[in-house]
């Protein structure tokens, strides 16, 4: 899988990097076509939102349309983290979905074969 990793504000750290890699394995994990991730880090320096002050935002690119999830949080890894489960959430729910049709077609075929014996 592709990575691509930019930063706005944020000083990039090798921790931050492997949180955001061991996330995106996981996520590798489930949904093994992941072709690429876009990662983008923010840091917001206005004085009125401070308790929202990091942003994460992923893009993976599959087959078909790409997932996109983005979060603010006051910690960064809690961002990571968050953006991570939304993402996860979204493969799951594309693979179900994907799968509810392979069965409704399976089912079709069934019941037409089925209706041309009798």
């Amino acid at each position: 899988m592709k990575f691509i990793l930019t930063t706005h504000n944020v000083t990039l750290t090798d921790a931050i990097e492997q949180h955001i890699l061991a996330r995106l394995e996981k996520l590798e994990h489930i949904d093994r076509w992941l072709l690429d991730a876009r990662v983008t880090l923010e840091k917001d320096h206005a004085p009125k939102t401070p308790e929202n002050s990091y942003k994460c935002g992923i893009r993976l690119g599959v087959r078909g349309n790409d997932l996109y999830a983005e979060d603010k949080e006051a910690d960064l890894y809690k961002a990571i983290d968050l953006v991570t489960k939304k993402l996860e959430q979204q493969i799951r729910s594309k693979h179900s979905r994907v799968k509810a049709k392979t069965h409704k077609v399976a089912a079709r075929l069934k019941a037409k074969r089925q209706t041309v014996k009798e």
